[in-house]
């Protein structure tokens, strides 16, 4: 059974840090691309970050550059998005993604909301 469950979101003021896990089972996750997506009320799903299986390439979105850090381990199956100089617009349900051809296995989301 395949299960992707993030955690780690939560309630930060502007300038704070998060760190959010994605743990995956039920697939072979070296072999799998990891995303964090991002959607904020009113708006479309968008990528944040993404990793390469085994981690040597790493892209952002230009909003996120220089603040949030992506990486994984592969012995533990996890996913991390280390959020640094949270802005409140950093406010959305953050969603991982695990991809590897045209298979795609998505978590349920964590909330993080940005606010003085």
């Amino acid at each position: 059974q395949v299960q992707v469950v993030e955690s780690g979101g939560g309630l930060v003021r502007p300038g704070g840090s998060l760190r959010l896990s994605c743990a995956a089972s039920g697939f072979n996750f070296s072999s799998y691309f990891m995303s964090w997506y991002r959607q904020a009320p009113g708006k479309e799903r968008e990528l944040v970050a993404v990793i390469t299986s085994y981690g040597g390439t790493t892209n952002y979105a230009d909003s996120v550059k220089g603040r949030f850090t992506i990486s994984r381990d592969n012995a533990k199956n996890t996913v991390y998005l280390q959020m640094n100089s949270l802005k409140p617009e950093d406010t959305a349900v953050y969603y991982c993604k695990a991809r590897f051809g045209l298979s795609s296995y998505w978590g349920q989301g964590t909330r993080v909301t940005v606010s003085s």
